[in-house]
């Protein structure tokens, strides 16, 4: 179902970008703003990235095979990274066109139809980013979630671009004299400072789970809360570790229990932390490994937590 979901949202947001990028094109020749075709070869990229993240999607929802026993998480990280460069190249090549125009500025024909359709764009962008970040959140999908940051930075650069075109059609109605070419190109520009933030924080988070960084400090504190909470069951743990795979998360510990608890109770209670830690991270591979604790009163052998309380403390 989730899979399902994924692939279905992601589908959408290749069929939106498609339409834009037609529309943000053909209304840019027209009126000749470089603000405008700047931001329909920002959806070019995005295009590019939401059939990345479909593929993605695709790839990383195939179950574990005996060539990728921790499954296909992964491609959603590289899709992540690939996504950013994207972003880099086109923010580069808008900063080029911009400073071009700046430098040797040509009026606009029919400004007004450029701020119509930067409002469209801006509307639809908004829809289909709340749509990605909701099912990218839910199921823990990086490819989607980067997807949904390329829509919501198309929400401000076209809310940027349409303030631009509309200052420069009200100039012209109010200031018929006045030179404001140079909003244009400075709006450009600005497009361009945004969608290289957003590829900064996009190529860090995609980065950070290529290299198995552990997970964020509020989710394992959830993990060691499960386990602290199974004591006295779980008399301690140690090694802990955890990692991210695109929507899958992996986490391994080693937990001490009673020495004298059976084969049968241990193996019962190691599923009991598994289905608890489940229950807040669905997508998750847990390994835990069962040692005998012998550091605490309540697993010492009888008698021997007595007799070492009843020897003198020594100075």
């Amino acid at each position: 179902m989730d899979r399902r979901r994924k692939i279905s949202v992601a589908a959408l947001s290749v069929a939106s970008n498609a339409f834009l990028i037609i529309l943000k094109l053909l209304v840019g020749i027209v009126t000749g703003s470089v603000s405008v075709v700047s931001e329909a070869i920002h959806s070019g990229i995005d295009l590019i990235a939401a059939v990345i993240a479909l593929l993605a999607v695709r790839v990383s929802g195939k179950p574990a095979d005996t060539e990728h026993p921790f499954g296909h998480g992964k491609i959603e990280n590289i899709s992540g990274v690939i996504e950013a460069l994207l972003i880099f190249v086109a923010a580069g090549w808008i900063l080029y066109e911009a400073v071009h125009k700046l430098m040797h500025p040509k009026p606009l024909d029919a400004p007004a139809i450029g701020v119509a359709v930067m409002l469209v764009s801006a509307a639809l962008n908004v829809v289909i980013s709340k749509m990605l970040f909701r099912v990218g959140r839910q199921t823990g999908s990086i490819a989607l979630q980067a997807d949904a940051w390329h829509h919501r930075t198309d929400v401000y650069t076209s809310a940027g671009v349409m303030a631009a075109l509309a200052t420069i059609t009200a100039g012209g109605w109010l200031w018929p004299k006045a030179n404001l070419l140079w909003i244009d190109p400075v709006a450009a520009i600005g497009v361009a400072v945004l969608i290289l933030r957003a590829a900064y924080d996009l190529t860090r988070q995609s980065l950070y789970d290529l290299l198995d960084v552990s997970l964020p400090a509020e989710e394992t504190q959830t993990i060691v809360g499960i386990l602290e909470g199974l004591s006295p069951k779980v008399c301690r743990y140690h090694k802990l570790r955890t990692r991210k795979s695109g929507a899958m998360r992996f986490v391994e510990f080693h937990m001490q229990v009673h020495p004298r608890l059976s084969v049968e109770e241990s193996h019962a209670l190691v599923h009991e932390v598994i289905a608890r830690i489940h229950e807040h991270f669905p997508e998750s591979h847990i390994s835990a490994h069962v040692e005998p604790c012998e550091g605490c009163p309540a697993c010492k052998p009888a008698g021997q937590a007595q007799q070492e309380a009843s020897q003198p403390s020594r100075p």
